[in-house]
């Protein structure tokens, strides 16, 4: 194939070109860029490059993703990457998923868009059902254990991924494609590009798309999918300097689907369990005069929306001030409305203290109190079921800076500069439910129902503002063979919270009055926290330091050490709430990981090879565990874990029709110490319950993953396979069984499963069409295993029954390419 023939042509002058694309903001582009010039080896082979830096790192690019399915998340797509694990709800990357990057969970992982930072302002979730259409990726750069000195992230103990939009051509081009597949998918992607619009070589892309289908698992759910992106490029000179600006819209309307309690007589074992439906309801009226009953309608998973509306704009901006002196600005905003739950049920009557409101409780009694007529019967005797799904918009702004100063031709410094300030705005308004059981509205904020009092029912209310400012600063020695890298961040955080409802316990619950909210004493029984604001501060050095040694023409030995950071989310410091200001409890610890990274990579031609062992020291991990002096199960700090493991991937082309990929990792890790579960009485004594989490690993991240890609070309057909063996995931963190009523109702640990997908293109320029113009297949899942999906196996009890996803089934596509 071209692209293939392309990507293992030796060229040094394409060498600086594919260095730009290898770090997240403009500035560490820019810094690394020199790194890779040091090399003698042009580009990716098969769409994987091992970039020559003193990290952990790997590249891929559109040769490997454009073979993927249509619209496909890139979070999945970056499973062919050693030490990722990703379990996607469906086929298409429309539903979420779950991630793990050697052991750390997605909100440990830091994600950027063109430097843009993806994690979510609060609880730091990354959210694969909402990232850039596949085909704009110009490619995506997985760190597997450190970040840039200049990533302005709360949430980076873990790993960084970094994907980059591409520029748009310098010719006119327009692509069309249309795909057709497996439960009703029906996806369109357009894009037009205007070409040079003058001899300064401004240009410009817009691109759309537009993905449906049914819910893989129930039989009654939809998902909806649109994208809008634009991008308009305005190269300064012809030394590199240039200012881009771009636009992303997303537009999801998602039912949720497939979660099911892991127990061994729920979670399908073969596919008629899996492909079972859900079976459809019906709201029934209100009678007057009649204290009516809650309905159960819409109570089901499947009935649960997980609707989004996300944006940014995006500017990347490079200035050469003087010789050696560069200066980059990413200015960026970001808007997000989103929402995710299911029902509650409202009483039509008032709390006992008289108040309208939300008071936490059970899901089979009521949890809001209205004051008035909500099914709109006559009475306000009734129970009834609502939407009650919690709502969040965000507005994020930031901005990260560098300044590069070329001290000579072998040393080089920067100082960079990194903002970012989240509005994070949380509320819980209840909605109608439509006689068929789904919410009335996809966004109850839109349409609240409103209590006796005037103001909308909502179970929680609350405010953030996540703040940042980051310095830091890095140098680049090469002496030779050897190239030294060593840097520093110094982050500043800030999160002013103000929780507008009573904090009611430790794990979280409260009690929301609305307009009475000031004069509410509520239950002198019960112990809370009235509605208040708080302010936390974390600061903290953040080092690294790395180097890489040439050996010969294309092979290198690296190492690396970075320290990582992640503050508390807001969920967790609003928990804390709870706790007296003054209580050790109030103030929760941030989590802090040591990385080390010792390697060997082969760069060339018809090579592209790496290997590292890693070690993690991970401290001060933020965890579910008992509280002994409350008797309840909260957030805290639970002490250190050791991770350690291998990664490694050959990808190697003995001839350009054909090209081979391998990969794999091992992961171990260590929990330290045991952790208190809850609390018995001995010889008349209290003492402490404990889990025994010491030496055990931590649940809900594989053992180990390997697999392999081949393709090759004959005439205009060529022909993908690629395979993945995902190892067994522990179910939590002592190791043990899950077990109810002395009875075991789910091993210690999920099944290892195999996936394997195809893709097979077939270029139509035999038909007097141009070379643009193909047609795709994709099969995913081809033997349609039955397996355990993304989970969470962070619990430290072994009663506690986490729900899991059903793995997707297999699925067949079909799509025509069309471009000139």
């Amino acid at each position: 194939m071209k692209f293939l023939v392309a990507a293992s042509t030796i060229a040094l002058g394409s060498v600086a070109m594919a260095g730009a694309a290898h770090a997240q903001s403009t500035g560490s582009v820019d810094f690394e860029q020199p790194i890779i010039v040091t090399g003698t080896v042009a580009k990716s082979v098969a769409g994987v490059e091992t970039p020559n830096t003193t990290r952990a790192k790997q590249v891929l690019d559109q040769a490997i993703i454009s073979r993927q399915a249509p619209g496909q998340s890139i979070n999945d797509i970056i499973n062919l990457v050693p030490g990722v694990s990703f379990q996607n709800n469906d086929p298409f990357g429309s539903a979420g998923g779950t991630l793990t990057i050697r052991g750390f969970d997605s909100t440990r992982i830091s994600q950027t868009f063109d430097g843009l930072p993806l994690n979510d302002t609060g609880n730091y979730a990354l959210y694969s059902n909402q990232q850039l259409d596949p085909e704009l990726i110009e490619q995506v750069n997985v760190n597997l254990g450190s970040t840039d000195v200049d990533s302005p992230t709360a949430a980076a103990s873990g790993s960084t991924v970094n994907y980059r939009t591409r520029k748009p051509t310098e010719d006119f081009g327009v692509r069309m494609v249309g795909s057709a597949g497996r439960f009703d998918f029906m996806r369109v992607f357009g894009s037009i590009d205007t070409g040079n619009l003058n001899a300064s070589g401004l240009r410009a892309f817009i691109a759309a798309s537009s993905a449906t289908n049914d819910t893989i698992f129930g039989g009654i759910g939809e998902i909806n999918k649109k994208q809008i992106n634009a991008r308009i490029f305005q190269p300064l000179g012809d030394n590199g300097d240039f200012i881009s600006i771009a636009g992303h819209y997303n537009r999801n309307r998602n039912n949720f689907f497939g979660s099911v309690n892991l127990r061994s007589d729920t979670f399908p074992d073969t596919k008629a369990e899996r492909d079972i439906k859900t079976a459809r309801c019906t709201v029934p009226a209100g009678v007057a005069g009649v204290a009516d009953a809650a309905t159960s309608c819409g109570s089901a998973f499947d009935y649960r929306y997980n609707p989004s509306n996300t944006g940014n704009i995006r500017i990347n901006s490079r200035f050469t001030l003087a010789d050696g002196l560069v200066l980059t600005v990413d200015p960026s905003i970001q808007y997000t409305k989103a929402n995710g739950g299911g029902t509650l049920i409202a009483s039509e009557g008032l709390t006992p203290q008289g108040l309208s409101g939300f008071i936490q409780g059970s899901s089979s009694n009521p949890n809001y109190f209205a004051g008035v007529d909500i099914n709109g019967d006559g009475d306000i005797l009734d129970r009834v079921r609502v939407h009650s799904p919690s709502q969040t918009q965000t507005w994020r702004l930031g901005v990260i800076s560098s300044l590069r100063y070329d001290i000579d031709d072998n040393n080089t410094v920067r100082l960079a500069y990194s903002y970012d300030r989240g509005r994070h705005r949380q509320t819980g308004e209840a909605g109608l439910l439509a006689q068929n059981g789904f919410g009335a509205d996809y966004f109850p904020i839109d349409n609240p129902i409103l209590a006796k009092d005037g103001s909308s029912l909502q179970k929680r209310n609350r405010l953030s503002y996540a703040i940042l400012h980051q310095v830091s600063g890095e140098y680049r020695g090469d002496f030779k063979d050897l190239t030294v890298t060593a840097g520093v961040r110094m982050p500043f955080f800030r999160r002013n919270l103000t929780n507008y409802c009573f904090a009611t316990s430790a794990g979280g619950n409260v009690a929301c009055f609305g307009t009475d909210a000031a004069n509410a004493t509520y239950d002198a029984a019960t112990t809370f926290q009235g509605p208040q604001q708080r302010i936390f501060n974390y600061s903290k050095p953040l080092p690294t330091a790395g180097f890489t040694y040439r050996i010969g023409a294309s092979a290198s030995v690296f190492g690396n050490y970075s320290k990582g950071l992640q503050v508390p989310g807001t969920d967790n410091l609003y928990q804390s709430f709870f706790y007296a200001p003054d209580r050790a409890e109030a103030k929760p610890a941030p989590e802090t990981s040591h990385n080390f990274d010792l390697g060997f990579r082969v760069r060339s031609g018809r090579v592209q090879a790496q290997a590292s062992g890693w070690w993690t020291i991970y401290n001060n991990r933020l965890a579910s565990a008992y509280d002994v002096d409350l008797d309840a199960t909260i957030y805290r700090n639970l002490g250190r874990v050791d991770k350690y493991g291998i990664d490694g991937s050959i990808s190697f082309m003995p001839i350009d029709q054909f090209s081979l990929y391998l990969f794999g990792s091992y992961l171990k890790s260590k929990i330290k110490n045991n952790v208190v579960t809850g609390e018995t009485i001995s010889n008349g004594q209290t003492v402490p319950v404990f889990a025994q989490t010491a030496g055990k690993r931590e649940g809900g991240a594989p053992v180990y993953t390997f697999g392999a890609r081949a393709q090759g070309e004959i005439g205009p057909v060529s022909l993908g396979v690629q395979a993945k063996r995902t190892g067994p995931r522990y179910v939590n963190d002592q190791n043990l069984p899950i077990t109810s009523g002395g009875s075991v109702v789910y091993p210690n640990k999920t099944p290892a499963y195999t996936l394997v997908d195809l893709d097979a293109k077939v270029s139509l320029e035999f038909l007097g069409l141009n070379d643009k113009t193909f047609f795709q297949l994709n099969v995913l899942n081809v033997f349609d295993e039955v397996y355990v999906g993304g989970f969470s196996g962070t619990a430290t009890s072994t009663s506690s029954v986490p729900f899991a996803q059903i793995g997707a089934p297999r699925t067949v596509i079909g799509s025509i390419s069309v471009g000139f």
